[in-house]
């Protein structure tokens, strides 16, 4: 190797650290198996566990999935699921398993990383922390939690938990999943003292006043978990959720390091889908498991209502979302009356979470601009249905999805998303059940 590649490496590894430059070359974006990557906090297998029942639903045998993918319409789930990347796909209703099958090798007792799908639980530690006294209020600030923040940015003193759940901090972060070594993600996910990187953070805006997703805000949270406990995130973590749902099979939290074991909050949980799953039913019971209430049931409730004006995203949770249709079927509207009248006429009884917004739409194409040849080019105005059903979601498609009126929990694991509608699918396979 010359020198003015020596040279080249050297100084790289002084601006982004050479760890971060190692394992970003080495390992590249995040990967399923990523517990193999890091140090991690094993959680054990429980001595007792508990087990869903097995349904003899037969809707599966009959069920046509009706589902276009790279030119084939597939009629049967396992067909379907076969043909892409999922590993794991597990369907219950009424505590009871009515779907589950695994590909590609794949096991019940397997674990694999769940990335994004950790913030939620991140927020139900929030929760328990809350119900036990340890944070007072959603509404404090993260600098009575983290004192060595008072002494990096002043913004910090602004920076609420409510801010942080619901990624509104202001925090100066690109969520750049290229992973290049000089990103902010990378050194988040490959650094060694991911404590260090937030005290160096600075802020873009206001808390408050801007949502934008970003995975240093969940890593924030996780701290606070720690400093308001004086616990280990992942040790609480067992002791709180892991061993009071009698989870199955083990699991891995993963650390930044061995020495500082601060857990990755924003995305190092590894769990088997059918673990996952209880998670689930823990926030279809309100909160209570075995007539044990693990959360309260207020935090579930208040996690799960609609946030319309964040995009439906609240307390580290996705609303499920859908486009309100006019009486003939169109989703464009010349006017925020005309959409609001949609809504009145068609939706109120049922959903009564919406939003009306105007959106710009530069790219038209020429069948659009056939159909709605009286809207303007630039403008129109769109009127978002938020229903009931909500999930939890990490890069590559990791979904925890959940319907409190059927009564329906929906997992699906996979290496890559293969499709970016997962949600559709899983929505409409929930329709029919």
């Amino acid at each position: 190797m010359n020198q003015t590649i020596l040279l080249s490496l050297f100084f790289v590894c002084l601006m982004t650290s050479c760890t971060v430059f190692y394992r970003t070359v080495r390992y590249g974006g995040a990967d399923i198996d990523d517990y193999n990557v890091f140090p991690t906090y094993d959680l054990n297998v429980n001595e007792y566990k508990f087990h869903f029942t097995k349904s003899d639903y037969k809707l599966f045998d009959t069920l046509d999935v009706n589902w276009d993918y790279q030119g084939i319409t597939y009629h049967n789930l396992d067909s379907l699921l076969e043909n892409t990347s999922t590993r794991a796909f597990l369907i219950i209703k009424n505590d009871s398993i009515i779907y589950e099958n695994y590909f590609r090798g794949y096991k019940r007792e397997d674990i694999s990383t769940v990335f994004s799908v950790s913030k939620s639980v991140t927020s139900l530690l929030i929760g328990i922390a809350i119900d036990e006294g340890y944070i007072s209020s959603v509404n404090d600030p993260v600098t009575k939690y983290i004192s060595e923040l008072k002494h990096a940015d002043p913004m910090f003193d602004k920076l609420t938990i409510k801010d942080l759940l619901d990624m509104r901090s202001g925090i100066k972060f690109n969520e750049d999943y290229s992973f290049n070594p000089f990103s902010k993600i990378a050194r988040l996910y490959y650094g060694r003292n991911q404590f260090s990187l937030v005290k160096r953070l600075t802020f873009e805006c206001e808390p408050g006043t801007r949502q934008e997703y970003q995975s240093i805000s969940t890593a924030i949270l996780g701290i606070v978990i720690e400093k308001a406990t004086k616990q280990n995130f992942a040790k609480y973590f067992d002791d709180k959720v892991w061993k009071p749902l009698a989870m199955e099979n083990t699991a891995k939290w993963s650390l930044d390091d061995k020495k500082h074991q601060s857990a990755k909050a924003y995305g190092g949980l590894s769990i088997s889908a059918i673990d996952l799953a209880k998670i689930g039913q823990l926030y279809l019971n309100d909160g209570k498991y075995n007539n044990t209430q693990i959360v309260s049931a207020k935090w579930v409730e208040e996690t799960l209502t609609p946030n319309v004006y964040n995009d439906g995203y609240q307390s580290q949770w996705y609303s499920f979302c859908g486009n309100g249709l006019d009486s003939t079927g169109n989703k464009y509207f010349n006017d925020s009356i005309t959409a609001q009248k949609a809504w009145q006429v068609r939706y109120a009884k049922k959903y009564p979470y919406y939003e009306v917004s105007q959106v710009r739409k530069v790219d038209w194409n020429k069948k659009q601009q056939k159909k709605y040849w009286s809207l303007s080019r630039d403008n129109y105005w769109k009127l978002s249905i938020y229903t009931n059903q909500y999930y939890a979601l990490g890069i590559m498609k990791q979904i925890l999805f959940i319907d409190p009126a059927k009564k329906t929990i929906i997992v699906r694991l996979g290496d890559r998303s293969d499709f970016d509608n997962y949600t559709d699918l899983l929505y409409k396979i929930n329709k029919k059940l």
